[in-house]
């Protein structure tokens, strides 16, 4: 570019440095670089960042900030109802000739950005939008007749085929030669309003670093620690056996190509290959559900499956209540849900085993359970939060058979068998012997007195009777 050009890089959910295409093209093409976020929550439709999403994002934009002004930049900030206007802004008060970011692929997003290409472009700017967020263009992978896949199988085989992962982006040397002559105004962080100032947050902090410094070194513990038995070990949220790398996914700190890569690259023998390809196949899983989301925007609140509309939902607000609380007598489902409280995130057995129980035992709208996980979720996903939902009422792609509903006291049995994941998170039954914490209302009175639990009192009582509840879901789905 000619001498003195100045290009905008608009971050959304790609708040890291490295691996990041727009940063890097601008970096490269143009002699400054302007780093800006907006904060324009109206456009995000029905959907804006929930509270714990928003707690998150405060501390990654600092984090953020903190990286670029070590190189000599800085994060400018702007908020308001709409980015159009703001980006309009930035460029005349700079004299930027062009923008460029990542794209984003929620529904009302994907239409927001359509219009800002449009009329930036009319505006005489150069605009290029990457993919980042995900490493597989939805638009081309396709089932042989030319449709979206709703199947996780034949879509996890063409995407094997069909994908192209490439080589990591470094971190591009940006400098203070990068930095414009004059920065623009920005608002200060704690003007956008996210960090709450309630002690809710308080679990949140002791649970996460976020940035990008903070998803690296998650990733590299995971693959020091506990890659060798994700197979096994993901599905026991006794221990620390998953990766806890959503959030560091969704707020963008780390892409999922240095994810991808960094995982098969740990591979030097068939029993690591093995345990690599069970975790590339999560990441493949989430790469489903933006497919999904791509193709069927309507999904985040009407089901995929037509014949769900009519099904007989009950809506009970004490149920949701006590489910939201962890206080339905289920201590699995309990302790999943007090988890969720406190660290904003829940690990994923525990997400199948509290939705299966919201949705079939209660027999509450999966479209309830959604919005309170889009809430409290720290790595709060639209389209992964919408395939989840929808795989286990049964109405969505891929979908759970009806007649598979979960049993919380099987389940906690079988992936909590010494109850250590019930004891960290419903400490009123700690002292129960293992053979009685995932079904206390048959433990003999005894043991109840000696461990301190008066059901209906210390703890509470079931609202539901497994049994009884899975004979009336199993009715309302045949009813379909």
């Amino acid at each position: 570019m000619g001498k003195g050009s100045i290009a905008v890089v608009w971050f959304l959910q790609d708040l890291r440095l490295g691996d990041n295409p727009a940063l890097d093209h601008a970096v490269a093409e143009y002699d400054a670089v302007i780093p800006l976020y907006l904060w324009t929550p109206d456009e995000h439709g029905e959907w804006p960042p929930g509270g714990a999403a928003k707690w998150w994002l405060h501390h990654s934009l600092a984090s953020l900030d903190g990286d670029l002004r070590q190189k000599g930049s800085r994060l400018v900030l702007r908020k308001g109802a709409a980015a159009l206007p703001l980006l309009r802004a930035v460029a005349r008060e700079t004299g930027a000739r062009a923008v460029f970011w990542n794209a984003r692929y929620e529904p009302a997003l994907r239409e927001r950005d359509r219009e800002v290409v449009r009329e930036l472009r009319e505006d005489g700017l150069t605009v290029q939008v990457f993919r980042s967020r995900i490493l597989h263009d939805p638009r081309r992978i396709q089932t042989s007749d030319g449709n979206p896949y709703r199947v996780f199988t034949p879509f996890w085989k063409k995407l094997q085929d069909a994908m192209d992962v490439g080589a990591t982006l470094d971190r591009p040397r940006m400098g203070e030669s990068k930095a414009p002559a004059r920065w623009p105004a920005s608002e200060s962080l704690g003007a956008l309003g996210l960090d709450p100032k309630h002690q809710w947050a308080d679990g949140l902090a002791e649970a996460w670093t976020p940035g990008e410094a903070g998803a690296q070194r998650r990733l590299d513990t995971f693959i020091e620690r506990a890659l060798l038995d994700y197979d096994e070990g993901r599905n026991r949220p006794d221990r620390d056996g998953s990766s806890r790398l959503s959030p560091y996914l969704q707020h963008g700190e780390l892409s999922p190509r240095q994810v991808w890569n960094a995982v098969a690259g740990w591979v030097s023998n068939r029993t690591m290959k093995d345990a690599a390809d069970a975790y590339l196949r999560e990441i493949a899983w989430r790469e489903f559900g933006y497919h999904l989301l791509f193709h069927f925007p309507h999904t985040t609140t009407e089901p995929l499956n037509e014949k769900f509309e009519r099904f007989p939902w009950d809506a009970s607000e004490r149920d949701m209540k006590a489910w939201c609380k962890g206080r339905t007598g289920y201590p699995v489902v309990d302790a999943g849900m007090r988890q969720l409280w406190r660290t904003g995130w829940m690990h994923n057995r525990t997400r199948m085993i509290v939705a299966s129980f919201l949705t079939k035992d209660l027999l509450i709208p999966w479209q309830d359970g959604a919005r309170w996980f889009w809430d409290t979720l720290v790595d709060a996903d639209l389209a992964n939060n919408t395939l989840g939902w929808q795989w286990t009422a049964g109405s969505g792609a891929d979908a759970q058979p009806y007649f598979r509903i979960f049993n919380p006291v099987s389940q906690g049995n079988r992936y909590d068998p010494d109850g250590a994941y019930v004891r960290a998170w419903v400490p009123e039954l700690a002292e129960l012997p293992s053979a009685s914490i995932h079904e206390p209302w048959k433990a003999k009175n005894s043991v109840l007195e000696d461990a301190g639990v008066v059901l209906g009192d210390t703890y509470p009582s079931r609202i539901v009777d497994h049994r009884e509840a899975r004979d009336r879901a199993l009715e309302a789905y045949q009813g379909l």
